[in-house]
């Protein structure tokens, strides 16, 4: 269990932690700005305008990260008031993935401009940078519930049926099962940081 590196190393633990919930919270603070941008003003009615990652992800996530290193977020929307029908769908099924790679990328070049400076932690930005290339890797998958399910939907509308199906949620589960999968997506993270070192 994830909640043993407390005991083995705590400051990895804690830096964990805090960039998981800061980056699944302005994930999915990118979800909502970006549905009011598109006509849908359920997120600020919901309360979920708000900085407060209990909001976003709620209190069995965030003890669910602590015990198992694994979390998730939650953004209301309803798409029957988007504006532009599948472009809106896809504009804010996207904010969140393209968040996390914009935080990657900046914590990315943190890191380079800090390198050797000794001001910041050069381990907590590579963590940050890894963890965030990571979400975005993951969430563009076309698997439910994930981002990039909804992206390919809109754009192959055949594929909304498997939305609320078993079958989506026995995917992802099979997806995480699959031997180094996550060794995969962590080893691809790792790779972008290395090609922002090399500058």
């Amino acid at each position: 269990m994830f909640i043993n590196v407390l005991f083995d190393d705590p400051v990895f633990f804690l830096r964990y932690i805090a960039i998981i919930i800061i980056s699944i919270t302005l994930h999915e603070l990118a979800h909502g700005f970006a549905a009011i941008g598109q006509g849908d003003n359920t997120p600020q009615k919901a309360g979920h305008i708000t900085l407060n990652p209990v909001v976003h992800m709620g209190v069995q996530s965030i003890i669910f990260l602590c015990l198992a290193g694994i979390s998730w977020g939650q953004m209301p929307v309803n798409s029957d008031k988007f504006r532009n029908g599948r472009i809106s769908d896809i504009i804010v099924s996207a904010a969140g993935p393209l968040t996390n790679l914009a935080l990657g990328i900046s914590f990315a070049s943190l890191l380079v401009m800090f390198y050797n400076s000794g001001l910041v932690s050069k381990d907590f930005l590579y963590l940050a940078a890894r963890v965030n290339f990571t979400l975005f890797l993951l969430n563009i998958l076309p698997i439910p519930p994930l981002d990039g399910f909804h992206i390919y939907s809109s754009i192959f509308p055949s594929l909304k049926k498997l939305q609320d199906s078993p079958i989506g949620l026995f995917g992802l589960v099979i997806v995480f099962l699959i031997p180094g999968f996550s060794e995969t997506l962590f080893f691809i993270s790792d790779s972008i940081i290395k090609v922002f070192l090399k500058f």
